[in-house]
């Protein structure tokens, strides 16, 4: 699913990382875990330290809902209750290494509106618009949901789009939503990549 080869893509001045929702509730232990969702962090650490050797614009997305968000199953939506903002299940691990200049952008923050992507009712075409972004490495939680959707968006406005397959967990509701979340990401012209695909 990867790029075949080592080292052909190589980051350029107009690039930008996405970190998706790589927050507490998603991981082991969090009110809505996903399995394997730890795992991912050291390598998303290994791309932000890229990013940041290279001087080049990191973005992070989270989740941060009201507590009565419509997405929670008390309010006639499909999830528990996760990631409400400011509580600890909303903020990111200790382990995620990011620097200081992160660009935080938060969503699903009106109670009754979803917001599965970076995009959704935020500012973050906006701000990579802004920052002469023309490509972006896309990775984090969940490939079937908030990255999927984040990717789409991104084609949607314009992006070339990498998403990190070394750096994404599904939760998979139904069997196999992760593989077919990738194999769409895939039709639609983003492309999968892994680290060490990346030249130095």
């Amino acid at each position: 699913m990867s790029l075949s080869k080592q080292g052909i893509v190589n980051i350029a001045d107009n690039d930008a990382l996405v970190v998706v929702d790589l927050q507490n509730d998603f991981l082991p232990g969090g009110s809505l875990a996903v399995l394997g969702g730890d795992e991912i962090i050291p390598v998303i650490n290994q791309y932000i330290g890229l990013f940041h050797a290279k001087g080049l614009p990191i973005f992070t997305t989270q989740d941060w809902h009201p507590a009565d968000h419509c997405s929670f199953k008390a309010e006639g939506g499909i999830w528990p209750v996760h990631c409400v903002a400011d509580t600890h299940g909303s903020l990111f691990p200790e382990g995620l290494k990011l620097p200081d200049s992160t660009v935080s952008i938060l969503k699903a923050v009106d109670k009754t509106k979803e917001a599965y992507s970076g995009f959704g009712g935020s500012d973050l075409n906006k701000r990579l618009k802004s920052a002469n972004v023309k490509r972006l490495f896309i990775g984090g939680l969940t490939t079937d949901y908030c990255v999927l959707n984040t990717v789409k968006d991104a084609l949607q406005n314009g992006f070339e789009v990498f998403f990190l397959i070394d750096a994404i967990r599904a939760v998979n509701v139904a069997p196999d939503d992760g593989k077919r979340a990738i194999d769409e990401m895939l039709a639609l012209g983003a492309v999968a990549i892994e680290y060490d695909d990346i030249t130095p």
